[in-house]
C-alpha cells in the first residue's frame, strides 16, 4: 500500500517532474480522439431478449396444466427465466441457434421441476408430483420451450442475411484484409466489413486502409458502422477501439491466428475460459465497455463491513488519535488527494505518521517504506497498517472499496499511465484498501506493471467471493507485518 512517504521512486519509474496533472482515462471529445457526432452514433444492434422471454414463457404456462395447482406455474415461471438469465440465454449472440443453447435449456427446465417437485413435497405431501407428472412436465416445455426459441433465432439469422450490419477491422493490414475477406464470403454471419483501421496505410487491393481519425470518421457516418472487429494482437485498450466503442458500435475480439492453436503434435492448447463464439470460423469473444464493475452486492457488501469495522475499531480508533495528537502534536489525521474509480479524485484519509516537507512534495515524491526519521510509535502504526484505518471511512462514503487497486496521486497517475500499459484501465473500478496486487507482495517499492497486471486481472475476473478470499488473506498477512 502506498504512503506519504517522500523517498526516490524505485527503479525504472519516472523521476522527473513534468507529468499533467491529471487525466487516467481520456474524456471523450479529447484531442486526437475520433470525435463523433452526437446525432451520427450507431446503435450496437443485437437480439432483443423480449421474443426469447417470450417464448420461454409461453412453453413454461404450456405445461403449467400438468400441475396439481395453477397457483405453482408462478414459481416455476419464475424460476426458469431466472436460471436462463443466469446463464446469459437472453444475451445477444452473433449467430443465434437453438442447437447451441439446447442442453442448457433443457438442464433447467428439469431444475426448476424438480426444485418445485421438492418444494411441494415438503410442503404437502398429499399433493406431491409424481415421477411421470414431472417427466411430461419436462418434455412439454422443453420442447415449446426450444420450438419457441428456434423461430426467434431463425428469423434472427434471416434478417443478419439480409441486411448485415457494416463493420471495421482493427488491427495489422495483412491480417485484417484476410479476417474480412472470410467474413465478405460468409453473409450468414450480419457482419460486413467496409474498411481496415490501421497506424499506417497500406497499398493493396481490396477494402481501404484507415489510418487518420477523420477517415475512421467519415467511415463510421457514412457507412452506418455498428460493429468493429479488433484482431489479435491488436489491444481492447487501444485508444481507436474505445473511442469506437464510445459511438455506439459492437466489439467482437477475433482470434485469427489458428495455426498457433494447435501443437506440433496435433492437439489443442488451452484457451481462455472466456465465453467464445465461432464467427465465420474465427474463434470471437465479444467486448463490452459498459460492463458495469461495481455491481450492487459489492457495494452492499463494502457499506456491511466498514461500517461493522468502524464500529467495532472505534475505541483503537481514539486510542491511536489521542497517542498522536500527544506525541506528534496537532494533525493528527492526513488528508491526501488520490485517484478513484474513472479517474474522479477523492481525499483518501490516514494517521499522520510522517511530515513532507511541503505540499509539492507531499504530492510528488514517490512513497514506500522505512522512514528513519519516523517516532517509534508511527512505526509501529505504518508497519502494522494501523495508520489505514481511517479508509473505512472513505469506503463507508463510497470513495473506495475495502478491495480495489490501491489509489495512487495524480502526478504519478498520468504518468504510468503513458508509460505503463494497463495502468489507466485498472480504474475501472473502485480503490480499495487492499487488493489482489497487495496480497501477492506488490507493496512499495515493487513494479509498477506487475500492479497493474494483478489489479486488471482482479477487475475481469471479480466475484464477491474474490473479494472475501483477498480480505482473509490481508488479515493473516496482517500477522506478520512488514510495511506498506
Amino acid at each position: 500500500m502506498t504512503v506519504e512517504r517522500t523517498v526516490p521512486p524505485p527503479a525504472g519509474q519516472p523521476t522527473k517532474p513534468g507529468f499533467p496533472p491529471l487525466s487516467v482515462l481520456p474524456p471523450r471529445g479529447a484531442p486526437g480522439g475520433y470525435r463523433f457526432p452526437a446525432r451520427q452514433r450507431t446503435a450496437a444492434r443485437g437480439a432483443p431478449a423480449l421474443p426469447l422471454l417470450v417464448a420461454d414463457a409461453v412453453a413454461a404456462l404450456t405445461a403449467a396444466p400438468a400441475l396439481p395447482h395453477p397457483l405453482l406455474t408462478a414459481p416455476l415461471l419464475l424460476a426458469v427465466l431466472w436460471l436462463n438469465a443466469q446463464a446469459a440465454l437472453y444475451r445477444p449472440v452473433a449467430v443465434p441457434a437453438v442447437m447451441d443453447e439446447l442442453p442448457a435449456v433443457c438442464a433447467r427446465i428439469t431444475l426448476s421441476w424438480c426444485a418445485l417437485a421438492a418444494l411441494v413435497a415438503a410442503l404437502s405431501p398429499a399433493h406431491a408430483l409424481s415421477a411421470g407428472t414431472l417427466l411430461t412436465g419436462c418434455a412439454l416445455q422443453a420442447a415449446v420451450g426450444c420450438a419457441g426459441r428456434g423461430a426467434v433465432h431463425w428469423r434472427r439469422r434471416r434478417t443478419l442475411a439480409r441486411h448485415p450490419a457494416a463493420a471495421l477491422v482493427v488491427g495489422p493490414p495483412a491480417t485484417a484484409r484476410r479476417v474480412a475477406a472470410a467474413f465478405l464470403r460468409r453473409a450468414e454471419c450480419g457482419l460486413r466489413p467496409v474498411g481496415i483501421v490501421a497506424d499506417d496505410a497500406a497499398d493493396g487491393e481490396g477494402l481501404p486502409v484507415l489510418s487518420t481519425p477523420e477517415e475512421v470518421q467519415r467511415a463510421v457516418i457514412q457507412n452506418g458502422v455498428r460493429a468493429v472487429l479488433v484482431v489479435r494482437p491488436t489491444s481492447a485498450q487501444d485508444p481507436r477501439v474505445r473511442e469506437l466503442a464510445q459511438a455506439g458500435c459492437a466489439l467482437w475480439e477475433v482470434d485469427a491466428d489458428v495455426p498457433a492453436a494447435y501443437d506440433r503434435a496435433g492437439s489443442r492448447a488451452p484457451r481462455p475460459s472466456a465465453a467464445r463464439e465461432r464467427i465465420a470460423g474465427f474463434s470471437c469473444h465479444r467486448l463490452d465497455f459498459r460492463r458495469r464493475y461495481d455491481s450492487p452486492a459489492k457495494r452492499v457488501f463494502d457499506v456491511l463491513v466498514s461500517g461493522v469495522l468502524l464500529v467495532l475499531a472505534g475505541p483503537v480508533l481514539l486510542v491511536c488519535a489521542v497517542a498522536l495528537r500527544i506525541s506528534e502534536g496537532p494533525g493528527v489525521v492526513f488528508r491526501q488527494e488520490r485517484v478513484g474509480k474513472d479517474g474522479r479524485p477523492f481525499t483518501l484519509l490516514k494517521f499522520r505518521t510522517h511530515r513532507p516537507a511541503d505540499v509539492h512534495e507531499a504530492a510528488t515524491r514517490w512513497s514506500v517504506a522505512g522512514e528513519r526519521s519516523m517516532s517509534p510509535f508511527c512505526r509501529f502504526l505504518r508497519r502494522s497498517s494501523l495508520d489505514e484505518l481511517p479508509q473505512l471511512w472513505n469506503v463507508f462514503r463510497g470513495d473506495m472499496s475495502l478491495v480495489g487497486p490501491r489509489p495512487e496521486r495524480p502526478y504519478f497517475v498520468a504518468g504510468f499511465s503513458r508509460t505503463h500499459p494497463g495502468y489507466a484501465a485498472r480504474h475501472r473500478m473502485r480503490t480499495g484498501i487492499t487488493g489482489l496486487a497487495q496480497v501477492h507482495g506488490l507493496r512499495g517499492d515493487t513494479s509498477i506493471e506487475d500492479r497493474a497486471r494483478f489489479d486488471n486481472a482482479y477487475i475481469d475476473d471479480w466475484s464477491l467471493w474474490l473479494d472475501i478470499r483477498i480480505l482473509l488473506r490481508t488479515a493473516a498477512a496482517l500477522t506478520r507485518p512488514t510495511g506498506s
